[in-house]
Parts: C-alpha cells; structure tokens; sequence
C-alpha cells in the first residue's frame, strides 16, 4: 500500500521513493506526494526523475482499490523503471495549487447552501457542486458575496480524523449523498474549516480560506426536480 504523504501535508512538492511495481497501468512507489484520483478531484500530473537525469512525465494517478496502490501513469511510449530503482516525485504544482483552492473553496459552498451534496466536480479554473434542493431559488449574487465574505476572513483549514463509532453517531457530518466517507480503516480523516464547514473529506486543501482567493458564482442550473448544479470559478 502506498504511503499517501498527501493526505498530512498537501503543500509537499516532491518526495523520494522507491519503485515497487511497473506494469502497463503505470508506477507504483512505496510512498507518494501525487493525489490519487477521487472524490471528485483529478489525479495530479508531474514527473518521476530518475536517478540517471532522466525522468518519466506522469500524466494521472488512481488508487488500486483492493491493494491501495497508487498507480502513477506514465506518458505513452516511455519507457518504465526498474523495480527497486529510486526515484523522486515530483507534482505539478501550479496545477495542485489550483485544486487546493478550488476544493477549499467547495467547503464553503457547503457551508453557504444547506442542502445534501448529490455530485461535485473539481477543475483548474472551475468547479461545481450538485445539491438536493426541490423547489428552491437561488440568489447568485448573495451567494458570491457569501463565499467571497468567508474568504476575506480567512478562516483556518484543518485536518483531523473521528472513529468510525464517532462519525456514525453524528450522521450530519456527511453531507454528500451519493458518495459515502469511507470506513472500516478506524479513522475517517476530517476537514475542519474553523467556524464554517466540518466533513469528512480525503481531497487537498489550502491552509486558510484566504488563499483561496475571489470566487466568482457561474451558472445556477436546474439538474431534475431536487438537483440545482452551481458552478464556481477561481477569479485569478
């Protein structure tokens, strides 16, 4: 199982590793800094540099679910390292930082709507979440100024983690409805948006709302009779 150093520290670049496996998937590394796809946040892209000066362009990254490999997919035609090889990987992290705000910035979304959360997606330059809201209009302008308001506080953003026993107990935690935390493991990790938005979540964030930066309220779409789909762009 990779050791996922994302999951503690989303601001890590790069990383040392060591070649585990290498197959026609892709790489997988004893421990990586590259976010594997889910949640609605893409797989990071970068680079493992290898050892010789070379280096392998990385194009994606998913989890093996029944392994939790983390398969790291290379660009076509190259060719893949030895097992055993050392090797240091290293993200895009212009990239990365955008979904760091990005999904930050869904957190207060959450907090600005209350409805469930029926589907999400996460992109560079825009984002969107899908809410359960039968008959309700919204009023685009409040809620730009709404999210723009708690990044001006620049709330801290943190990471800490409940027993399975505790999130169970307290099921307003999980405002996704159609895709469940998950559990089993003892811990479910928790994002903690002081004072605005707690969820259990395994995505990457900015440290404060902050550095987010303005958002700017897209299209309001009507998605069936309870789904209403808001869109958000990243301003800069």
């Amino acid at each position: 199982m990779t050791e996922e150093l994302f999951r503690t520290d989303s601001y890590a670049k790069s990383c040392e590793a060591v070649v585990v496996a290498a197959d026609q998937r892709g790489v997988v590394l004893d421990r990586s800094v590259f976010y594997a796809r889910g949640g609605g946040q893409p797989g990071d892209s970068g680079a493992l540099k290898l050892a010789d000066g070379g280096e392998i362009g990385i194009t994606d990254c998913f989890k093996d679910r029944d392994t939790g490999d983390h398969i790291h997919v290379p660009v076509k035609g190259v060719a893949l390292p030895e097992i055993g090889a050392r090797v240091t990987a290293e993200i895009d992290w212009d990239k990365r930082h955008k979904m760091m705000r990005m999904h930050t910035a869904l957190h207060l979304l959450c907090a600005v709507i209350d409805g469930g959360v029926t589907g999400g997606s996460i992109g560079a330059d825009k984002s969107r979440l899908d809410f359960d809201l039968p008959d309700t209009s919204l009023d685009k302008e409040h809620i730009e100024a709404e999210l723009n308001r708690l990044v001006s506080e620049n709330h801290p953003v943190a990471i800490s983690s409940v027993s399975d026993a505790e999130l169970a107990a307290n099921p307003d935690l999980v405002r996704t409805m159609s895709v469940k935390p998950p559990s089993g493991a003892g811990q479910v990790r928790i994002i903690d948006v002081e004072g605005t938005d707690l969820q259990p979540c395994g995505g990457t964030h900015v440290a404060t709302t902050g550095e987010i930066g303005r958002l700017r309220v897209g299209k309001i779409e009507n998605k069936g009779a309870h789904n209403r789909r808001i869109n958000i762009h990243l301003e800069v």
